[in-house]
C-alpha cells in the first residue's frame, strides 16, 4: 500500500468513527450534556468517555479484519505441507511460546515487493502475524527471525491494546474539549430557547478535526516508543544479533529504493525521513536509532 501504514489505517479508521458518530448524534439530537442552563459539565464529561473510547475500541474491533483485508493476507495453515511456510510458522510457534502467548497467533503471507512484516489483534489470544513476499525473500532465516521477535513483542506487551486506550482518551478529549470551546464561542450570538444553533455545530466539527490531528502527536510518540521496546523484546527472544541484522538489511533496503526513487517502505512501518515539524507525527523512529539502541544495550 506505497505509504500508507496500518497505524495511518489505525488513525483514520478512529478518526473516521468518532467523526461518524459525532454527525449521527447531532442529527438525532442526542445532547444530554445541554440543558435549559447552558452546558452540563460532568454530564458532558460521561458523554465524550463514553463514545471517544468507544469509537477507539471499534477501531481495535476492526484491526484485524482491515489489516488482513488491505493487505490481501493468505493465511498459512498449520499443518501446511510447503517446507518454507513450515519453517516459518513453526518459527511463530517457538517464538511465541517464548514470549509466553496465551496463544499462537495467526500467521499469514501477503504479495507485495516491499518487505514488510506487521501483527495486530484485539488480544494476545486474538491476534495475526504477515509478512510479505518481499521481506521472504530478501531476508536469511536469521535475519526474518528478527523481524517475527519484534512482531510477536509487540502482541506480548499488548501494543494494540495500550494504543487503543491511549486513543480513547484522546478521543473523549478531543471531542469534550471542541464542543467546550465551541459552546463558548457561540453560545452568545448563536443561540435560541431550542438550544445552540447550526454555527455552534461547524464550530465544533472544525474544532475536533483540528484537535484530533494535534492529538496525535502525542499518539505518535507513544507509538516511536513501543517501537524500541519491541525491539528490545526481539533482542530477548529471537536474539540481539538477529534483530540488528535484520534492521540493518532493512536499512540497505530503504536506502536502495530511495535511490531509485521508489515509494518509501513501510516495513516494520519505516517512513520517508520527516523533516521539520512533521517529525511530530513519525510513527516509527529512524532505523540508525533503533539500531544504536539495540547495539548499546545490555
Amino acid at each position: 500500500m506505497g505509504l500508507i501504514g496500518r497505524m495511518f489505517l489505525f488513525f483514520l479508521v478512529n478518526a473516521l468513527v468518532v467523526m461518524t458518530m459525532t454527525v449521527i448524534l447531532n442529527l438525532l439530537g442526542v445532547k444530554p450534556y445541554l440543558n435549559q442552563y447552558g452546558l452540563d459539565i460532568p454530564s458532558l464529561a460521561m458523554f465524550c468517555a463514553v463514545w471517544g473510547m468507544g469509537g477507539s475500541f471499534i477501531s481495535l474491533l476492526l484491526s484485524r479484519t482491515l489489516s488482513k483485508w488491505q493487505y490481501r493476507v493468505q493465511v498459512i495453515p498449520e499443518d501446511t505441507r510447503d517446507p518454507s511456510l513450515s519453517q516459518l510458522v513453526q518459527m511463530v510457534r517457538e517464538l511465541s511460546r517464548k514470549a509466553n502467548l496465551p496463544k499462537m497467533p495467526e500467521v499469514g503471507i501477503y504479495d507485495s515487493p516491499e518487505p514488510n512484516a506487521w501483527a495486530t489483534g484485539p488480544s494476545k489470544s486474538m491476534a495475526t502475524v504477515a509478512v510479505s513476499t518481499g521481506l521472504l525473500s530478501r531476508m536469511n532465516m536469521a535475519e526474518i527471525e528478527g523481524v517475527l521477535g519484534h512482531e510477536i513483542s509487540h502482541i506480548a506487551n499488548g501494543d494494540m491494546v495500550t494504543m487503543t486506550l491511549l486513543q480513547g482518551i484522546m478521543n473523549a478529549f478531543v471531542m469534550f474539549l471542541s464542543r467546550l470551546v465551541a459552546f463558548v464561542l457561540t453560545s452568545n450570538r448563536d443561540r435560541d430557547d431550542r438550544g445552540p444553533g447550526f454555527m455552534y455545530y461547524i464550530v465544533q466539527f472544525v474544532l475536533q478535526t483540528v484537535f484530533m490531528i494535534l492529538g496525535s502527536i502525542v499518539v505518535a510518540w507513544f507509538s516511536r516508543w513501543r517501537e524500541y521496546r519491541a525491539d528490545a523484546g526481539s533482542a530477548r527472544i529471537a536474539g540481539k544479533e538477529k534483530m540488528i541484522a535484520a534492521l540493518q538489511e532493512l536499512q540497505q533496503s530503504y536506502e536502495l529504493a530511495a535511490m531509485n526513487t521508489q515509494p518509501a517502505m513501510q516495513t516494520m512501518q519505516i517512513s520517508a525521513k520527516s523533516g521539520g515539524i512533521w517529525k511530530l507525527w513519525d510513527s516509527h523512529p529512524p532505523l540508525e536509532e533503533r539500531i544504536r539502541r539495540l547495539a548499546e544495550s545490555n
